[in-house]
């Protein structure tokens, strides 16, 4: 969503584990930050909060994705549940704590959290993805205690499904062989469309990047 950010005059703060090429051709300030590790987390908020500048938005994407082998009842290892959650659900949350103070200076900030349809209870049908889905719905569980927590003090918190998206994260042929899928331009926009059309009255729900609302 960089591009989209960039294009509509924010000043972006584009974190990533490994700093590539594509960041490093974007007009933005990038940081190398491991949503894994407490450590780095502390590192960057100590960065951002030197420029003392207040935080607008805060989107939380960071995603890992164990193979299904791996991540079935028979097979899933505290390892990768470890890592998963560390990344889909303790890292977003303790960023988001670690830069309260800069959020709390905006005057309308938002907080977007990369969900997926994969953590909602009531829509699984079809088991399994044992890290990746008890990870997402435990991070839904955290964005609505936040939207309760901060909705007296104006912040916005959405949680937000991009559907099937043509990337990285999943190794197999899956995704791209879904006539459902994206490219993540295509994702990306809609899913900022979604962030920006919402306010205080939607706080605390779960939206399709193609702007409808998700069950819990």
């Amino acid at each position: 969503m960089t591009h989209y950010q960039l294009w509509q005059g924010y000043t972006v703060f584009a974190l990533d584990r490994v700093i590539g090429r594509e960041l490093k051709e974007l007009p933005c300030q990038e940081f190398e930050c491991d949503l894994a590790s407490s450590d780095s987390i502390g590192r960057f908020a100590s960065h951002y909060r030197s420029f003392d500048e207040p935080l607008d938005v805060l989107l939380n994407i960071a995603g890992v994705m164990a193979p299904k082998a791996g991540d079935a009842l028979e097979s899933v290892a505290p390892s990768t549940l470890l890592l998963t959650f560390q990344v889909h659900t303790f890292g977003p949350l303790l960023l988001t704590q670690a830069l309260l103070p800069s959020i709390l200076q905006a005057r309308s900030p938002t907080l977007a959290f990369m969900s997926s349809r994969v953590g909602s209870i009531a829509d699984n049908s079809s088991g399994g993805a044992y890290s990746y889905r008890a990870s997402k719905a435990a991070l839904n569980s955290i964005g609505k205690s936040m939207a309760m927590d901060l909705k007296e003090k104006g912040v916005v918190v959405l949680l937000l499904h991009p559907g099937f998206v043509i990337s990285g994260l999943d190794k197999t042929d899956d995704t791209r062989n879904n006539p459902e899928a994206v490219m993540p331009e295509e994702a990306a926009e809609k899913l900022w469309k979604v962030v920006r059309a919402k306010g205080l009255a939607e706080t605390g729900t779960f939206w399709h990047r193609e702007g409808f609302e998700l069950p819990w």
